[in-house]
């Protein structure tokens, strides 16, 4: 028996930073490593994304709960996962698409398939004491070049905002900073100057 292959994948509902129902999944690994992800959600979706299921009883959270979701991990993807090499992160993926079978993800929903996933490649990574990112790239045999660096939204347009931007995110990444903390004051910094200049020059920068 390996440490790294997975004993038990447990899953729940919880809010998300908007409020709104999403799956939270924990994988425990042999060893007693936990790799714990809640999945995201956007505010809007397209026609050729996966498919994220949700309950549609508008007595619970508008029709937005995710048990089912909850449901197909703990009853499907759980049992068939058991035993499995929490390592070999395209062999997992691999029999998730399996299991859900669909090209969208729609039988088992692709909220439950990406908290799985997300799960056991945090799970892996704790097991081999390394970050997520540092577990990421040894798969794809490469190495870190750069410390983890925040991706920050400064501007939002198109379908959610109030104004006529076509583009919904303007981000920046301040790369070149010596920390994660220093990163984090450049970005912040930046987007209060921002502000600054947008109200100078009469715009909004609410």
């Amino acid at each position: 028996m390996s440490f790294s292959q997975i004993k038990h994948i447990h899953a729940r509902e919880i809010l998300d930073s908007r409020g709104n129902p999403t799956v939270e999944v924990e994988v425990f690994l042999e060893k007693g490593c936990l790799g714990r992800a809640a999945v995201p959600s956007g505010a809007s979706t397209g026609q050729f994304e996966a498919h994220e299921l949700r309950d549609g009883d508008p007595k619970r959270y508008l029709g937005k709960g995710v048990q089912k979701a909850v449901a197909n991990i703990k009853e499907i993807l759980a049992p068939a996962l058991k035993g499995q090499e929490a390592l070999d992160q395209k062999a997992i993926d691999d029999r998730l698409i399996e299991l859900d079978g669909t090209e969208n993800k729609s039988a088992l929903g692709a909220n439950a398939l990406l908290g799985v996933s997300l799960a056991v490649a945090y799970a892996a990574a704790h097991v081999q004491e390394k970050w997520l990112f540092e577990h990421v790239a040894q798969l794809f045999g490469e190495k870190p070049q750069i410390l983890p660096t925040p991706m920050m939204n400064i501007l939002n347009g198109g379908q959610h905002a109030d104004n006529n931007v076509d583009f919904q995110e303007f981000m920046i990444m301040p790369v070149g900073a010596a920390s994660f903390s220093q990163a984090l004051q450049w970005g912040s910094e930046v987007l209060h100057h921002l502000k600054k200049v947008l109200h100078a020059k009469g715009y909004a920068a609410s």
